[in-house]
């Protein structure tokens, strides 16, 4: 299953949802959006708005084969965390889907380090979903180093 995940943030994030409905109308396996305030509405997914328990979101981080997010440093942890493949998809305050720029720096890092495959035109998504089996368990192990650094910036801060 792909898990698509937006976050809790008011503005949509038309952009990613849009795409990732297309590309599921041409794969065989599930996708599961939780699209947020999001106005467009996928046809070739289940999806919902947002959830009212954690745990529920979490088993999906847990049952999901690869992760496809926006960038938010939350929604990464949580990601990371499983150790599951990750696409982020930051947003972007051009398209009007945030007020800064935040998620392409977070993105930038975390692709350097090899924890994520960035994808900054919505148009390479297909080839990021594509390529994501090339992420190695060898860099998934570095993520307990990554996580506690998250913990340390976002979280405990």
């Amino acid at each position: 299953m792909i898990f698509v995940t937006v976050g809790l943030h008011y503005q949509g994030f038309d952009r990613l949802i849009m795409k990732m409905d297309v590309l599921a109308g041409m794969i065989n396996e599930e996708v599961v959006m939780q699209i947020g305030s999001t106005s467009y509405k996928p046809k070739n997914a289940k999806y919902f708005d947002f959830v009212d328990e954690d745990e529920d979101i979490l088993q999906l981080f847990k049952e999901a084969r690869v992760i496809i997010s926006h960038a938010g440093a939350g929604t990464l942890l949580n990601a990371l965390n499983f150790r599951k493949p990750v696409i982020a998809v930051p947003r972007q305050k051009t398209f009007g889907e945030h007020v800064d720029d935040q998620q392409l720096e977070l993105t930038k890092v975390l692709s350097e380090n090899g924890q994520v495959i960035p994808v900054y035109d919505i148009e390479t998504l297909e080839s990021a979903l594509r390529n994501v089996n090339k992420i190695s368990s060898t860099r998934l192990d570095k993520n307990n180093d990554l996580i506690t650094f998250l913990k340390q910036q976002f979280v405990e801060t």
